[in-house]
């Protein structure tokens, strides 16, 4: 009954919401403003899924300017997680098909987010220039997935480089974002299904690497957010524990 119910509510409140979106959104299209709006708005079904999302990010993140954030991409509870923290002027980059989704893929592209064509090298290639250009004409951020696809309980994949780039051509800093463990954590047929953490780290300076490869600048941006997965995903098992959430 409660995974019916909790159905319902999911269903009929995106919907909505894209709906909603959508008009507004045409009063501005393309506005970078909107991805933190609607997403925060997607961000509420955590309580809906019985899950406590707890934010961490450092004091002066709201003065950040363009840079490029990378988090870790689990699966489709990522809407209801580290959409809660995307920082207003950010923008995802996201696959092309997205845009397919019912109600959902007009407002993506709708809010400004950007789509790429992820099978077509040349034009993968295209977005980094695209967004360089981008950060050089207005205030932007963009948030990327470096593992290219969802981990589903895998760990932490391999980064893919496209995002480090990007970063050092336009010679904007990395904010990597970790999100504690969510696979198998929700069910749908339970009241309450545990803690959350969502921690923003400090910016990587891309300028510490220029005499470096692109790759080392990846490798040590995953070793940063793996070591703060494992530090976040030991602290909620812990405080899951002993009941303190």
């Amino acid at each position: 009954m409660l995974l019916v119910l909790r159905t319902l509510i999911v269903v009929l409140y995106s919907i909505l919401v894209c709906i909603f979106g959508c008009v507004w959104c045409l009063f501005t299209p393309r506005d970078p403003r909107h991805v933190a709006r609607f997403g925060h708005m997607f961000g509420r079904l955590s309580t809906v899924f019985g899950v406590k999302v707890e934010l961490r990010k450092p004091a002066d993140a709201e003065q950040y300017g363009n840079a490029i954030y990378i988090a870790n991409h689990q699966n489709n509870y990522d809407m209801i997680t580290a959409a809660k923290i995307v920082q207003p002027y950010t923008v995802t980059v996201g696959k092309k098909s997205l845009f397919w989704i019912p109600f959902f893929g007009l407002l993506y592209w709708l809010t400004g987010n950007l789509l790429i064509d992820r099978d077509n090298r040349a034009k993968a290639h295209g977005t980094i220039g695209e967004l360089v250009d981008q950060f050089n004409k207005k205030r932007i951020s963009f948030w990327m997935f470096p593992e290219g696809t969802r981990s589903r309980g895998r760990g932490l994949l391999p980064f893919k480089t496209g995002a480090f780039h990007a970063a050092v051509a336009a010679g904007v800093p990395i904010i990597p974002v970790v999100v504690s463990d969510t696979h198998g954590k929700v069910k749908l047929n339970r009241w309450k299904n545990g803690l959350v953490i969502v921690e923003m780290l400090p910016p990587v300076d891309v300028k510490q690497f220029e005499t470096a490869s692109v790759r080392k600048l990846a490798t040590h941006c995953r070793e940063l957010m793996a070591a703060k997965l494992e530090e976040l995903n030991a602290e909620v098992a812990e405080r899951e524990k002993s009941g303190k959430i």
